[in-house]
């Protein structure tokens, strides 16, 4: 099982969730992208997609006391009421990471054709 998780939104350092996210990150984690696509809902986080032709552009961390942080994720995140789904993905920098992926088409609402969240403008 993996102990890396890769974020592309709000789960990145000074964006509004990453107080959920920091203290279970070992180190200071690898600028890195996936293989997908990332979407702006139009409610203040974005929505990803992952496989196919473009790049989200995020980070990825190595989590201590795994099952806590996943368990706490996971309920941070909406996985739990089906918003997101946890899936692991092949990061380019070549770790196996978890990461939250839409589970809810309506909320893929403007592509971000760059990759980045944090260029949504």
């Amino acid at each position: 099982m993996t102990h890396h998780l890769f974020v592309y939104g709000t789960l990145r350092p000074g964006e509004v969730r990453w107080v959920h996210l920091a203290p279970f990150v070992v180190g200071d984690g690898i600028d890195t992208t996936v293989a997908g696509d990332v979407y702006d809902t139009g409610l203040q986080y974005p929505a990803a997609r992952f496989g196919g032709e473009g790049r989200i552009i995020g980070r990825v961390y190595e989590l201590t006391d795994l099952s806590n942080a996943l368990a706490h994720l996971d309920q941070v995140e909406g996985a739990v009421r089906g918003l997101y789904r946890r899936v692991t993905v092949d990061t380019e920098s070549g770790h196996t990471a978890w990461a939250y992926e839409c589970g809810d088409d309506a909320l893929l609402v403007r592509h971000l054709p760059h990759g980045d969240w944090a260029r949504r403008g």
